[in-house]
């Protein structure tokens, strides 16, 4: 069992928020929208690296993690311990699980109980919510 660091949290205002990021990316991570399905080039990312937020470059999830799911949307069947937080998403009417950034606080997505062993987790991800880091 992997134990999970301590993440800081960081605490930005909103007007910061809006000079970091492009509105694509303030709208997915600061107002928890979703991009449209087959639109990031993350999709096809097959590089070695690790997958960022791209709203504070906190890791999270090394490229080993990342699966082809169909859905549209950068997959991966599990997280770095610690480095992101799950919350009961209910906009849908059926609730569903978010997650977010643990140290910014930035929407990534969704987990679904569909993904591949070793966790049968598929975290399915906005592109734009992530930062590819070649290794």
């Amino acid at each position: 069992m992997v134990m999970a660091e301590t993440i800081e949290k960081i605490n930005v205002s909103d007007a910061e928020w809006k000079k970091r990021l492009t509105p694509e990316q303030y709208d997915v991570l600061r107002e928890e929208g979703t991009e449209h399905p087959f639109t990031s080039p993350l999709n096809e990312e097959k590089h070695q690296g690790i997958f960022a937020c791209a709203g504070c470059d906190l890791p999270l999830f090394p490229s080993k993690y990342k699966f082809d799911s169909g859905t549209g949307w950068p997959s991966f069947y599990d997280t770095l311990p610690g480095h992101v937080e799950t919350k009961t998403d209910y906009k849908m009417i059926i609730p569903r699980t978010e997650y977010h950034c643990a140290r910014c606080g930035g929407h990534q997505g969704h987990v679904f109980e569909d993904g591949p062993k070793p966790t049968g987790l598929r975290y399915c991800n906005n592109g734009v919510a992530l930062r590819f880091v070649s290794l």
